[in-house]
């Protein structure tokens, strides 16, 4: 008779992340050390003012803050560096971040410059055991042309560590068909695909993601719960939901969905996406400004009720819909014992 052992422990097992803003991970007193190099006096009380809101709008607002003090390379390596070793205090082996090169453009910076700093800090932790790759983000409100910038500098940069070319930002300002030509550049550059839909805005921003984009994975996509025939497309597909709960809460996007001001962990439908079969990868998105981490968010799904298994599903996943090579993805599970 052969014995079933128990799944392994989800603290034990290495891990990977790819819902995860490179801004969105800076701490307080980091920003206290980035204001200090430009000879600014923002205490950190400040900043903890700063990374408290009611809403989606009020995030945004904070996180256009917060990117206001990232003006020079040396303060993108600053950051790289310290989220290099957030991740590794989590067991991350494997990492897709997120830059937001839309707001770099914006602030008329050279991204160009600010990711050779990036790369510097991130090779030399690759040596320690975690490997990084990189997708260039549009900010939605910016509109098309913006993005299509975005689109360029990723050309420009010339790195195959830009894995992939995603949009965020406040997904009800514009059409997404308006996206359509960008989306085409993006995926001719042979970058895979990505959108933030259905975090606030209903099930039709992710319908509309996938045929008109061909989305490879949706930030977020809680609003699937309100259509069961898009639920259904999500796991006939595999297209993986990036889900966030400590942020879904913080930002009021459950509430939003739920149509419940209380809402908490508790009520997010984390479980309901996992067993409809629909692909769901386990993420911060921003773990200083949500004040939470990778290990609290499994935490978190245990909470609602998912199973050990289920937990190491979720881990698993996490490798199964990156954007790495067969190879890689069973070099990763294989170490990992998933």
């Amino acid at each position: 008779m052969i014995a079933h052992l128990p799944p392994p422990s989800i603290a034990s097992l290495p891990k990977a992340e790819l819902h995860l803003h490179l801004e969105g991970s800076i701490q307080p007193a980091t920003v206290r050390a980035l204001t200090a190099r430009h000879h600014l006096d923002v205490s950190e009380e400040e900043v903890r003012r700063h990374y408290a809101y009611r809403n989606f709008t009020e995030f945004l607002q904070a996180f256009k803050w917060v990117t206001s003090y990232l003006t020079e390379p040396q303060d993108y390596a600053l950051i790289t560096r310290d989220l290099a070793r957030y991740l590794l205090s989590q067991g991350v082996v494997y990492a897709e971040v997120t830059l937001s090169v839309g707001v770099m453009l914006l602030r008329n910076q050279r991204p160009e410059a600010n990711f050779e700093a990036i790369l510097r800090e991130s090779e030399f932790f690759a040596s320690r055991g975690l490997r990084l790759n990189w997708i260039f983000d549009a900010t939605r409100q910016f509109g098309p042309e913006a993005a299509m910038q975005v689109v360029e500098a990723a050309r420009n940069a010339g790195s195959k560590t830009i894995v992939a070319f995603g949009i965020g930002g406040d997904e009800l300002s514009i059409e997404t068909k308006e996206f359509r030509s960008v989306y085409a550049n993006a995926a001719e550059l042979g970058l895979h695909r990505l959108i933030h839909a259905g975090e606030i805005g209903g099930p039709s921003r992710i319908r509309e993601s996938i045929e008109l984009l061909g989305a490879e994975r949706i930030g977020h996509g809680i609003a699937a719960i309100h259509d069961p025939a898009l639920m259904d497309l999500l796991a006939e597909r595999r297209i993986p939901l990036e889900i966030c709960p400590a942020s879904n809460v913080k930002t009021g996007a459950l509430a939003r969905q739920l149509r419940r001001p209380e809402a908490v962990i508790a009520h997010h439908p984390l479980p309901q996406l996992v067993r409809h079969g629909i692909p769901v990868v386990l993420s911060t998105d921003d773990p200083a400004m949500f004040r939470t981490t990778l290990a609290e968010e499994y935490e978190n799904a245990r909470q609602m009720g998912l199973t050990e298994s289920e937990l190491v599903h979720l881990a698993r996943m996490s490798f199964e819909h990156a954007f790495l090579t067969d190879s890689e993805k069973r070099a990763f599970l294989q170490t990992g014992s998933l």
